[in-house]
């Protein structure tokens, strides 16, 4: 009889390939932070290494440290408080405008942070038209009143935490909704408040979800590259730009990018550690009705969910309406071909990432030994890599293999090249990048389902990849497209990874609309960024529609 271990898997049929193809992806994936870690410590073979080490923990590492974990902070509180708070409402409480709201508030998806920080500088700024507006009425001088400073950290942390809540809220709504009435009656039966009811029975279902959000929220915003540059944040992915562009110091740009990955995984292994053993199945067979709000209450539940989603989607997307409307410029012929681009490598990323990461989520829950812990953990250091520093690891580790090839090509007389292998690197890149992505929100969906179901299923002869197929895919089929919808907006948002690895000639939106905008193009780079929310509108509306539906209601 097959063993088993403590979470439920069976060590049985069916788990050494998934130990296996498990192992290869995250050696796969681990590749690029392999080769940071070798070029961070050939640096440090020589004297002059250890000495502009020695000079960047005495100089700068300690303000970019500050700087980042402040960002983080700020952030963090952000995402939770939008995320946790509208999540709750539209999934647990009936109140006029809910269905819109639903909608409204997983757009910001489709809006990039650096687009909205464009967008909003734009029309902030003492040039811009709310100050001249102002200024116009009140006959002031710049100078002569109060503005909040556009371009400081504030700016960049709200843009960032606007952009990001939907993780927290996608996640937390979908645990949210399948909270289960009899466990909700049996709690007030035993003589507990509402409030309570939600601390102890509610909460610490929806907890995992939540902090599989909050995690992949914090990991975007200490990687960011795009918000903090426009912004002049010092923070550790402007200093790894800087000195790799600026000072040519690959070395010690590598070291920077070192030290941000250990602070990243010390933050999901913190997370991980304080939830502990912890584990909470309630899938439920009949999901709690919702709470009619009365009064008052209805039209503050109905603001508190509009203001992130007007603030992250419906005022920037409106300020680039103004923009583009009112530039002079033409409309450039190869917007369909930037278009195309962008949505083939969005989907490709989805399909390469999403199946991958059900494959490493569910090998962790047939194995909860060490080893597969430390594997997946491997596998999962991609998304703290700065995008940029990530597609010039990919581009070393491409020219290793060029080399390679070009040997074997001579013994063999025969001519091999990668001509051509710019896209499957870019794809490679998104891969790496975004497989976090997918795991944190799968592994969630999959903690929230009792080990019991498996072992009923393996009892009546199913292997391991039958309870996948038989039991685990009906039940995640929502988690399944809410990880590819986030996927797939996160690829087509990417920046540097897309401006470094991308064939000549073969431009996304992402990187048309930073071109623009770094030449103070603003009109012209107004166009492709609304062209990414549409490309980004349309999985959202059929995510609304379809995948987050509440089991047995209709919307």
């Amino acid at each position: 009889m097959a063993g088993k271990d403590r979470r439920g898997g069976a060590r049985g049929a069916g788990l050494d390939p998934l130990h296996g193809g498990t192992f290869a992806i995250a050696l796969c994936l681990a590749a690029p932070t392999l080769a940071l870690l070798w070029l961070a410590l050939s640096g440090l073979m020589t004297g002059a290494g250890v000495d502009a080490l020695m000079h960047l923990l005495q100089t700068v590492l300690p303000r970019y440290a500050g700087m980042t974990a402040l960002m983080a902070a700020a952030v963090l509180v952000i995402v939770v408080c939008f995320g946790v708070g509208s999540a709750w409402l539209i999934a647990a409480c009936e109140f006029p405008g809910r269905r819109v709201m639903a909608w409204l508030l997983v757009l910001p998806l489709s809006m990039p942070a650096f687009v909205m920080g464009y967008a909003y500088t734009d029309f902030l700024s003492a040039s811009g038209p709310m100050q001249t507006a102002l200024r116009d009425f009140t006959g002031w001088q710049i100078g002569q009143y109060w503005f909040p400073e556009v371009h400081a950290w504030p700016s960049a942390a709200m843009c960032l935490g606007l952009a990001l809540y939907p993780y927290v809220y996608l996640l937390a709504r979908t645990a949210f909704a399948e909270r289960s009435a009899s466990l909700i009656e049996a709690a007030r039966s035993l003589g507990l408040r509402p409030w309570q009811v939600w601390w102890r029975v509610t909460w610490p279902v929806a907890r995992p979800a939540v902090a599989a959000g909050a995690v992949l929220a914090t990991m975007e915003t200490v990687a960011d590259f795009g918000t903090v540059s426009y912004f002049a944040v010092d923070t550790f992915t402007a200093g790894i730009f800087r000195a790799w562009q600026s000072l040519g110091d690959r070395a010690g740009a590598a070291q920077l990018a070192l030290v941000l990955l250990t602070v990243v995984m010390t933050l999901v292994w913190f997370e991980r550690r304080q939830r502990g053993r912890m584990r909470f199945h309630a899938r439920a067979s009949r999901p709690a009705a919702r709470i009619p709000l009365r009064g008052a209450l209805r039209w503050w539940a109905l603001l508190a969910c509009a203001v992130p989603g007007v603030l992250g989607f419906v005022v920037p997307a409106l300020l680039l309406i103004r923009s583009a409307l009112g530039g002079d410029a033409l409309i450039d012929g190869r917007v369909g071909s930037w278009l195309l681009n962008t949505a083939l490598l969005g989907a490709g990323g989805a399909v390469l990432v999403v199946p991958l990461a059900l494959l490493g989520a569910y090998a962790g829950r047939l194995s909860n030994g060490r080893a597969m812990r430390w594997v997946l953990g491997l596998a999962n250091t991609g998304y703290a890599i700065p995008g940029l520093v990530l597609g010039v690891g990919l581009l070393a580790l491409l020219g290793g293999v060029a080399r390679g090839l070009e040997q074997v090509g001579l013994a063999l007389g025969i001519e091999i090249s990668l001509a051509g292998a710019g896209i499957l690197a870019v794809l490679y890149a998104y891969t790496v990048r975004f497989f976090p992505v997918g795991f944190q929100g799968i592994d969630a969906g999959l903690r929230r389902i009792s080990p019991s179901m498996d072992q009923s299923a393996r009892s009546l002869g199913r292997t391991a990849f039958g309870v996948l197929r038989e039991v685990h895919w009906p039940l995640m089929r929502r988690t399944l497209g809410v990880a590819a919808l986030l996927v797939f907006v996160d690829c087509v948002k990417e920046l540097p990874a897309t401006l470094v690895l991308r064939p000549f000639d073969f431009d996304t939106l992402a990187v048309v609309s930073y071109h623009f905008a770094a030449d103070e193009r603003l009109a012209e780079a107004s166009l492709p960024a609304l062209l990414i929310v549409v490309v980004g509108i349309v999985p959202v509306i059929w995510l609304s529609r379809i995948t987050l539906a509440e089991p047995g209601r209709s919307r």
